[in-house]
């Protein structure tokens, strides 16, 4: 009889979690990096560049649970402010947590594409709300982060991981998400939506491709960081796909929204460079790509321990699989048909992995933690959390 109690409490869900409480507690904002991987993967999946039956009702299904997901993580964290502020509050002064704020907007970009996507006709005023909810979101994480970065975290360029993107991205994801709203809005309100996704744009990616370069240098000096955080070479990806997405999306909504207007003349000039300008980064991304994985082989070889970080193989390449199906859309190019095709198999591989070893984590417990120093943060001291 006790051998059959001490089976059942082995395979307790969340046994590692004292109490029911400690999951808020311990919730941390680096788990809304699984709305982001989730809700790419369902809108690359209705967008796949070949017909696949039965795809669009598993990409449906994907993006619902994703909202579920949402909801739930979004409960947990605001619950965290809530009944364990003082806990809570050291988020902000964290090096490594505080830059996963900018998940949050990002995974809600995925849930309002996917408005969007599945049933524009009767949703596209919801996601013109929440569009701006994410706007505000953005803008004040891409600025309230890097705020506590200059006063009060300490970095270094050793420490140096493409984590620090993650702040700043948001903004320019929100950018790329204005030019796929302004299609479904009317001129006037398409209008206003571009003007701001081009700000946004500009608020977001020169700084992210700036912290590229430091990152570059930072490679090349101290070589490869902790592999605790070796999926962050994925990152660079981010702002990369995003930035091509903008141009391209804004650029091409521009003349219609624009018809009738004295700005016309610079919506066709931003239409017309809206391919060449994505093409462009979306060659820069292809050397990031290649680097990403040439580096996860080396990883791989040498053990990579799994962590909420690894959520890092999945938006990134969901971006950039984006980018290069739009291309292909605007081009008719095959190569980037066939790319595109390729990436989404990829993107559905590490998301199968990656769901499966966050499942795990979860029922055992052990992915539960508001550390100050972890294995997640990749620090020298990984035996300290914060106090609760």
């Amino acid at each position: 009889m006790k051998k059959d109690n001490s089976a059942k409490s082995k395979f307790r869900p969340f046994k590692q979690l004292n109490k029911a409480s400690d999951l808020v507690r311990q919730f941390t904002p680096n788990w809304f990096t699984m709305n982001m991987g989730t809700g790419i993967l369902s809108l690359m999946l209705a967008a796949f560049p070949y017909h696949v039956t039965g795809l669009l009702i598993a990409a449906k299904t994907l993006w619902i649970i994703n909202i579920f997901l949402f909801i739930v993580f979004s409960v947990l964290f605001l619950s965290r402010f809530a009944f364990y502020f003082n806990s809570a509050k050291k988020l902000f002064s964290h090096p490594v947590q505080s830059m996963f704020l900018g998940a949050i907007p990002m995974g809600l970009v995925t849930i309002i594409n996917g408005f969007l996507n599945f049933d524009a006709s009767k949703m596209v005023n919801l996601a013109f709300y929440l569009w701006w909810l994410d706007v505000i979101i953005s803008v004040i994480v891409g600025i309230l982060v890097p705020f506590y970065m200059f006063t009060s975290h300490t970095h270094s360029i050793e420490d140096m991981t493409a984590v620090w993107l993650l702040p700043i991205v948001p903004a320019e994801v929100a950018a790329a998400s204005a030019g796929f709203l302004a299609q479904h809005l009317p001129s006037a309100l398409a209008r206003n939506v571009i003007v701001i996704g081009y700000a946004l744009w500009a608020f977001s990616v020169p700084l992210a491709f700036g912290i590229l370069v430091i990152l570059f240098l930072r490679l090349a000096w101290h070589k490869l960081p902790h592999r605790d955080m070796a999926v962050s070479t994925w990152l660079t990806l981010g702002p990369i796909g995003t930035g091509s997405m903008g141009l391209l999306l804004l650029g091409n909504d521009a003349p219609r929204a624009f018809t009738g207007t004295k700005l016309l003349i610079y919506a066709k000039t931003a239409s017309a460079f809206g391919p060449i300008g994505g093409l462009v980064i979306w060659g820069f991304g292809f050397w990031w790509l290649i680097m990403a994985i040439l580096l996860t082989i080396r990883y791989v070889k040498e053990g990579l321990p799994f962590n909420m970080g690894w959520w890092g193989f999945t938006f990134p390449l969901g971006v950039y699989t984006a980018a290069t199906i739009i291309l292909y859309r605007l081009t008719d190019i095959g190569f980037f048909r066939i790319a595109g095709a390729v990436f989404v198999i990829m993107l559905a591989t590490f998301w199968t992995i990656v769901t499966s070893r966050t499942l795990h984590g979860m029922w055992h417990g052990y992915l539960f933690k508001a550390p100050c120093l972890s294995a997640e943060t990749g620090l020298p001291d990984e035996s300290k959390e914060c106090s609760i």
